[in-house]
């Protein structure tokens, strides 16, 4: 399962973006969004989904990017669990 559709509302809500604009291949910069923000965001996205980001550093550029560490985070927290 794709976090697409989360992470678009969650970024309409949180900086007020349009639906047309969040395409995986959107930069986070195109959007608006600097680093801080994305460091913000990636914060409210811990606590919604309940998974928690590495601290090694990663390089997000894309909304595309967002998604695939998210969705590779969800599944190593969700397997790990069991």
């Amino acid at each position: 399962m794709s976090s697409l559709p989360t992470i678009q509302r969650m970024m309409i809500e949180q900086f007020d973006l349009k639906i047309e604009d969040l395409t995986p291949d959107a930069t986070l910069e195109s959007l608006g969004l600097d680093s801080l923000s994305v460091i913000e965001f990636m914060f409210n996205l811990e606590d919604e989904l309940k998974i928690k980001m590495s601290d090694e550093r990663v390089e997000i550029k894309t909304l595309q990017d967002v998604v695939n560490l998210t969705d590779k985070l969800v599944a190593e927290q969700s397997s790990a669990a069991k």
